[in-house]
């Protein structure tokens, strides 16, 4: 069994069958956990799992994989008063899982784009393009979102389409520009100031980063690349909490 199986095999059981017993198959001893919903370590995701409400469910929308790490972008159906959409992802060592990140945000209806926060591609391809399509992404967000360097924004997005699933924006970089002056005016401007993780199969490229967004918040930010070019875009930002239940922070 490969990581990606490992994890969808685990996760079904964990929050599919809201079994807490798995987690003594599926949880390592030293489960480590950066989630601002759970303290540290299995016992206490036990717990949580244990607390899961009968209507809760989760819909899968796509899986990445790279190395020891796995990413799950889906969205959460009973876990609060509305559905969340959100980037969960797992490390596994020695067949378990064993360190846990996420971001959470509500479902919003109604979007700029009319894309839903989850729809578009779900199965990675171009596969042999992995770390080619990484190093792109990679420099975008050193060049552009950490740098601030929108003179060379056309040198990574392309130009011709840009599916946007942000629901505040459109699509194509005028969508993006139009949205990004709206949040201007609101004292909501995007300031990415530390990528943590660049997770990448295929054409789909994921980043976990720190930064502010009229307060400080984590940016998830999933790319889809086509012929050298970012195409499509999901997200998440969350505020970055005051407190959390552990001492190992959001990152």
């Amino acid at each position: 069994m490969d990581n990606k199986d490992l994890v969808l095999q685990a996760a079904g059981e964990l929050f599919g069958d809201r079994d807490p017993a798995a987690v003594d198959r599926w949880v390592s001893p030293d489960y480590r956990q950066h989630s601002s919903l759970a303290a540290d370590g299995p016992e206490a995701l036990r717990g949580l799992v244990a607390s899961l409400p009968v209507d809760f469910r989760y819909e899968g929308a796509r899986v990445i994989a790279d190395g020891d790490l796995v990413a799950l972008h889906g969205t959460y159906h009973g876990f609060g008063p509305v559905p969340l959409v959100a980037f969960d992802l797992f490390r596994v060592a020695d067949g378990k899982l064993a360190e846990h990140w996420d971001a959470l945000t509500p479902v919003v209806a109604a979007t700029v784009s009319e894309r839903s926060q989850t729809d578009g591609p779900t199965t990675p391809s171009d596969l042999d393009r992995t770390e080619h399509n990484r190093a792109l992404v990679a420099e975008f967000a050193r060049r552009v979102l950490v740098g601030a360097d929108y003179s060379v924004l056309t040198d990574y997005i392309s130009t011709d389409r840009y599916d946007q699933h942000n629901p505040e924006a459109g699509d194509g970089l005028a969508g993006f520009g139009a949205a990004a002056a709206k949040w201007a005016e609101q004292g909501k401007e995007l300031r990415y100031k530390t990528v943590h993780r660049v997770v990448a199969e295929g054409d789909l490229v994921l980043l976990q980063s720190e930064g502010e967004f009229g307060e400080p918040v984590a940016y998830w930010d999933l790319f889809r690349v086509a012929d050298g070019r970012i195409v499509e875009h999901w997200d998440v930002i969350t505020p970055v909490p005051a407190s959390l239940p552990h001492g190992n922070g959001l990152f």
